[in-house]
């Protein structure tokens, strides 16, 4: 392969015109004096005004090295140390070369020019703009007339350093753990998912939605978010959490974008508002289904302009921030009905992440039970623990289908608070497991019977429901149950279906529930609408 060398001419190293230039280290030129390092073209970017020591500097090379190609190109900037221009410059240079990355090797010069010249030389290089290696050259330590010093070449591919990518690996796995919040999770889909948040956390800025039913970990996960941001310095003001649900009208317009003194009854003196209290941090809305359509207006505006009007106000202010929004209801199926604005959506879901329920994680059930503890330990300062058949005896029940998990881990929180209370030994035995076990089968039987009741009154009818059998209704609540948990007719169907699904050799789990509820006369979309 050819070996091509682009360099700045340095109006500084570079210069001379006597016969006395020859004594002096020459960073271009002695580039040139390897007997090591055959160059077959060398592309020398210069500004107009020093064509004179460019025409100069491309005689010499001819002298020490005659078989080298010297192509020049004219860039201009007006003030070397402003880097806006510097690299604006550069970068078009890169834009416009025509690069053969399989027929040549490209070495970037970064010994010459001031230091942003050499900055944005590195920039580029990294981000591959230049497809190439670095090479730096430095003058000989006594100067001796005729040494040409020494180079040394820098390939900026860090996969190929396996120290520094262990570092990477090792730092990526500490933000997976911290995010995970030390907890040593096991289900494949979940951990997948932590890859995808750390990754977008650490490079990414944009908002994101966190998806999921309630008791899901979306509030914590946000928290963990911002506080890897804090601890790698990308972040630096608050942690500002709103539930939407629980603001409306005009409290919600103040309480987010503030207001001024007199913008309405009881605004007795200014107000800043949420979005301005987390400028330079992290703004969490949860449950952002439930914001009025004037705010998410407002919202829109604040998240494309970084910029808001307070009620009452005529002068903008500004605030930048990142945003993460909360949901456990289908933004998509709001956008339908016209309760939430398609652009807003479009605008923060450009990262969009589901937190899986605890059903959908049955084998993180117990790691999650000692961090459960450890948290109760640090509330309470007594040590808890469980004996060997206690935990088993938990452990069957919480991964069974018995374990409905309704409010996810809400629901595992108060069963270890409940437990560990009731233990003053600090020793969680079989009796308390089997008490707190009924106890949760006793709570989720009235969840699930005033849950499925009011579900089928929208689907069916009071006449009609009151016309079927208790075998059917018993049946049907219990099918309806499975579908509003499940993100899919597909996912709802392997989960009726899976026994009987082993024994065909060929299944289809969604067409056998769309036939069961047609029955009823009820579609998946009549189902996935309750509650909205």
């Amino acid at each position: 392969m050819k070996k091509v060398v682009i360099g700045v001419l340095g109006p500084t190293l570079d210069n001379g015109f006597d016969a006395g230039r020859w004594n002096i280290w020459r960073p271009s030129v002695s580039l040139f004096q390897h007997n090591d390092l055959l160059i077959d073209r060398f592309e020398i970017l210069y500004q107009q005004r020093f064509s004179k020591l460019a025409k100069q500097v491309i005689a010499d090379i001819g002298t020490v090295s005659p078989e080298t190609e010297v192509r020049k190109h004219v860039i201009e900037f007006a003030d070397a140390w402003n880097l806006e221009e510097v690299y604006g410059a550069l970068y078009e240079f890169s834009r416009g070369y025509d690069f053969d990355t399989e027929r040549e090797e490209y070495l970037i010069h970064i010994s010459t020019g001031t230091h942003v010249v050499q900055i944005s030389l590195f920039l580029l290089t990294e981000s591959h703009h230049l497809p190439g290696k670095l090479i730096q050259t430095s003058p000989p330590p006594r100067r001796d007339m005729g040494d040409p010093g020494r180079y040394t070449l820098i390939d900026l591919d860090l996969s190929k350093y396996d120290r520094i990518a262990q570092r990477f690996y090792h730092e990526r796995d500490e933000s997976l753990f911290f995010l995970k919040s030390g907890i040593d999770t096991q289900n494949e889909r979940f951990n997948r998912l932590m890859e995808q948040i750390e990754h977008v956390a650490v490079h990414s800025d944009l908002p994101i939605v966190l998806s999921g039913p309630t008791g899901s970990g979306k509030s914590q996960m946000a928290r963990r978010i911002y506080e890897l941001k804090k601890l790698r310095r990308q972040i630096s003001g608050e942690f500002v959490e709103v539930n939407c649900a629980t603001v409306r009208g005009d409290a919600a317009m103040s309480t987010l974008f503030g207001h001024k003194k007199g913008a309405f009854t009881g605004a007795v003196q200014n107000r800043d508002g949420l979005l301005l209290r987390a400028d330079g941090g992290l703004l969490f809305l949860d449950e952002i289904a439930e914001m009025g359509l004037d705010e998410q207006t407002m919202l829109l505006r604040a998240i494309e302009e970084k910029t808001f009007l307070p009620l009452g106000s005529d002068r903008e202010v500004q605030s930048h921030f990142q945003l993460i929004c909360g949901t456990n209801r289908d933004l998509r199926q709001q956008v339908q009905k016209g309760n939430f604005r398609e652009d807003l959506l479009a605008r923060i879901s450009l990262w969009a992440f589901e937190m899986p329920g605890l059903a959908q994680r049955r084998d993180d059930i117990e790691p999650n039970i000692y961090y459960e503890l450890n948290q109760q330990m640090k509330r309470t300062g007594r040590n808890v623990c469980f004996n060997k058949e206690a935990l088993n005896r938990y452990l069957d029940f919480a991964k069974s289908p018995s374990a409905l998990w309704c409010y996810n881990f809400r629901d595992l929180n108060a069963s270890i608070a409940r437990m560990a209370t009731m233990s003053p030994s600090g020793r969680i035995t079989v009796e308390v497991v089997l008490e707190e076990i009924e106890r949760l089968k006793t709570a989720w039987t009235y969840d699930r019977n005033q849950t499925d009741a009011a579900d089928l009154v929208p689907l069916l009818g009071e006449d009609a429901l009151h016309s079927l059998d208790r075998f059917d209704r018993v049946q049907l609540e219990d099918v309806v149950r499975v579908c509003r948990n499940s993100r899919s007719m597909s996912e709802a169907g392997r989960s009726l279906f899976s026994i009987s699904r082993q024994k065909r050799k060929a299944s289809n789990d969604a067409d056998r529930l769309r036939k069961y509820l047609a029955k009823f006369g009820i579609q998946w979309r009549d189902i996935a609408s309750l509650g909205d």
